[in-house]
């Protein structure tokens, strides 16, 4: 017990009194001194690749007044698409149902059949 008492208290000396081994040789730099270091540090090379090719001009080669008659030309021929439409109107018009289709009510009835019958597994089941 005395042994443990006496290691414990050497430890806490030694920590006490190391402090000042492990403090800082100079004052803390002041906000001047930091701010130039970091203007530096930016200004440094980082060693990865530095590319000096610009970027392509985003300008357009034509003026307004010629896009708008292009944009004219293409909505009279057909060929403008409207907002958020990725294909034409034909291949949308091909997509739909064949005539096939039932009511809300219809497909509801369905449903519920098919889940009393056990087709439909339970919420976080795995499907057979």
């Amino acid at each position: 017990m005395k042994t443990t008492f006496a290691l414990c208290a050497a430890a806490a000396a030694i920590a006490v009194f190391s402090q000042g081994a492990f403090a800082q040789a100079s004052a803390p730099a002041n906000r001047a001194e930091v701010k130039a270091e970091a203007k530096a540090a930016t200004k440094a090379p980082t060693g990865e690749a530095q590319t000096t090719t610009k970027a392509p001009s985003t300008a357009s080669d034509k003026t307004r007044d010629e896009r708008k008659a292009a944009t004219k030309s293409d909505k009279a021929s057909g060929n403008l698409k409207t907002a958020g439409e990725s294909a034409s109107v034909k291949e949308d018009k091909a997509m739909k149902s064949t005539g096939t289709e039932t009511t809300r009510d219809e497909r509801k009835a369905k449903t519920k059949a098919e889940n009393k019958s056990g087709k439909i597994p339970a919420a976080g089941e795995k499907a057979n």
